[in-house]
């Protein structure tokens, strides 16, 4: 859930775990910084133990309320060899920004990728960076909302890794306004062309709301477009598992539609104002669909997690076999 498996038929985009983003968090910390953190491939490194080279991981900020992107960044990677991989993060600004390639002023240029156990952390003017395999801090458990919500007490992410891109910088780097909107996006060449191939803000939307024959298109699409495309839909979805009426659902849906995490800095952090890593976003979902009737799993947040940054926890060692 969350993101995670947000192609048709609950598989990665394209079968390709690299391209799979599962979460999205935004909030504040060591005073004023905005954290930005972006995670892919759910099952890391079973599905992936790389970035995909051709790929463009992207975080879009929108700074003025119009649901399009003002300052984006965007982490580009290398080959990997021999189980290193270096990445370049440019920053765009404006219109520049809403172009799904890679482009603006470079922040870093082949900055290692950290594969291990000790996170690698860059930075670069007021930029800090962090990139690499990460303990999930994903919580939820799916298994019982497989089984019609009968929960079984077991957390399915407490022993996931994920790749990891965690950006902070001071607020004002981004905006003046304490408000920002933020998504994530991640895109592949195929045949000379750049195709999104996931995007996204708030957890479980896709899994919850869109049918299969809409994933693919769902990702490829502008969050400001989602609420004329989307609304009725959706509106559909909430009639069906909450009894919604349509001014219910309507209003309701205002919070994920359009598809982008609002954040408002000048007050504490907790989804959906921005998301902090132990918000319990599973449950929050589950009482929007159910308008409250379905018990909490009490599934707790993951105690890994650093209170520093990069602020997500040490990997998980591999299975063994």
């Amino acid at each position: 859930m969350s993101h995670h498996l947000s192609g048709p038929n609950l598989r990665p985009p394209m079968d390709d775990g690299r391209l799979d983003m599962t979460d999205l968090f935004a909030f504040t910390a060591d005073g004023d910084r905005t954290v930005l953190i972006m995670n892919a491939n759910p099952v890391a490194p079973t599905m992936g133990d790389s970035y995909h080279p051709d790929a463009v991981y992207r975080i879009n900020v929108d700074t003025d309320g119009d649901h399009q992107a003002d300052v984006t960044f965007s982490f580009v990677f290398s080959q990997p060899r021999d189980g290193r991989q270096t990445f370049t993060l440019y920053r765009a600004d404006g219109e520049q920004a809403r172009s799904h390639e890679a482009g603006g002023r470079e922040i870093v240029t082949d900055e290692p990728v950290a594969f291990g156990p000790e996170p690698e952390i860059i930075t670069s003017g007021p930029y800090r960076i962090s990139v690499g395999l990460r303990s999930d801090p994903f919580f939820a458990d799916l298994e019982g909302i497989g089984n019609d919500f009968q929960w079984t007490g077991n957390d399915w992410g407490i022993d996931k890794n994920i790749l990891g891109i965690v950006l902070d910088m001071p607020s004002a780097e981004l905006s003046p306004d304490p408000v920002i909107g933020v998504w994530g996006r991640i895109s592949v060449r195929r045949d000379g062309q750049l195709k999104s191939v996931d995007r996204g803000a708030h957890p479980s939307v896709t899994a919850y709301f869109n049918q299969e024959d809409v994933k693919d298109a769902y990702n490829e699409g502008e969050p400001a477009q989602d609420r004329d495309t989307y609304l009725e839909p959706w509106s559909a979805v909430l009639a069906h598992t909450g009894h919604y009426e349509a001014e219910d659902a309507e209003r309701t849906l205002r919070t994920i539609l359009p598809d982008v995490l609002r954040y408002d800095r000048s007050k504490p952090a907790a989804y959906p104002n921005g998301r902090t890593l132990t918000d319990d976003v599973e449950t929050a979902r589950i009482d929007m669909l159910s308008r409250g009737k379905v018990p909490n799993a009490n599934i707790p947040p993951h105690t890994d997690l650093t209170p520093d940054f990069p602020y997500l926890g040490t990997p998980h060692p591999a299975p063994s076999a």
